[in-house]
């Protein structure tokens, strides 16, 4: 058997070798030079304002790691001092852009936030009790007053004995109707007041009934404000429904010129009814005939048992 011969193999070709990146160890050392620097300003501030020769400030800081028993590569060394020209582990924080608002506004949402929700739920009961109790009551108010106008006038016309009344009452009505229609609340609210006003003087029955009580006056003269050098004579009246209650009415004072509820007034008579009911005060003590007139349910105004010149006040104590 004839040997054969095998041909030696042919050495493997090695890799490549790519460079190595750069180690986590020579960052940190870099940054470790860098952080020498900084913490030793007199070294920088001394050799480089002096224009100093990067070797020199290398073989300084040779002299600082060998102090501590640290052996530094030269290599690291510049790395650091280069690093350290360049600012390069400095911390610069990003523009003030208004991304960057955000995300500060973000961050910080632990602080803000209980607040400010805090405050939105405040702003929204607020709203909301306005709505409820403000906002809700005037609008159901302003859309149910068609229906209020019509049934105040329904009431008042009802009451009424006079059909001179009774237009008086619709022509009120009409007016806030139409107020409605243009939107105009106040005007609305005023002619369903005055309608509120005439019917309830409508309804009400009484007694104008002379005051006679101690220490209150029973009637007074006064001089007239429009006649020069006359005289007006006034007797203390007040209402009186059937069964003793004192009731509060409407008055317009001649010397005023505005009208007032009260449930007491001065009533202008004539001198002959002023008389009698000071000659029969002086007399007992008393006045017998203390009915000056009566207000019928129905009717707006009063009727006189005595014939009065007509005219009211409401304040006479000055």
């Amino acid at each position: 058997m004839s040997e054969t011969t095998v041909p030696a193999r042919a050495p493997a070709t090695a890799p490549a070798v790519a460079d190595e990146p750069r180690k986590l160890d020579d960052i940190m050392l870099a940054m470790d030079v860098v952080d020498t620097l900084r913490h030793r300003t007199r070294i920088v501030d001394m050799e480089l304002n002096e224009e100093a020769r990067e070797e020199q400030l290398v073989a300084r800081l040779k002299e600082i790691y060998g102090a501590q028993g640290i052996e530094v590569p030269d290599r690291i060394l510049k790395d650091g001092v280069k690093a350290l020209a360049e600012q390069r582990f400095v911390y610069k924080p990003p523009a003030d852009t208004f991304s960057v608002r955000l995300a500060k506004l973000y961050v910080s949402r632990k602080k803000w936030l209980p607040q400010t929700l805090a405050g939105l739920g405040a702003l929204a009961a607020i709203i909301a009790g306005f709505q409820l109790f403000v906002f809700g009551p005037m609008n159901a108010e302003w859309q149910g007053m068609p229906s209020e106008i019509a049934r105040v006038l329904e009431e008042g016309q009802g009451i009424a004995t006079d059909p001179v009344v009774d237009a008086q009452l619709a022509s009120i009505a009409a007016e806030g109707q139409r107020a409605v229609a243009n939107g105009d609340r106040g005007a609305a609210k005023t002619q369903l007041g005055v309608l509120k006003g005439m019917t309830e003087q409508l309804a009400q029955e009484y007694e104008i009934r002379i005051v006679s009580r101690p220490g209150q006056d029973t009637g007074f003269i006064r001089e007239s404000e429009d006649i020069p050098n006359a005289l007006n004579y006034y007797l203390v009246v007040e209402a009186v429904a059937p069964g003793g209650r004192v009731l509060t009415v409407p008055i317009e004072s001649i010397e005023k010129d505005t009208t007032e509820r009260v449930n007491i007034w001065a009533q202008r008579v004539s001198p002959e009814t002023f008389d009698r009911v000071r000659a029969e005060k002086m007399g007992s003590g008393m006045i017998t005939n203390d009915i000056l007139g009566f207000k019928a349910r129905g009717a707006l105004e009063p009727q006189f048992d005595a014939p009065v010149p007509g005219g009211a006040i409401t304040d006479w104590d000055d």
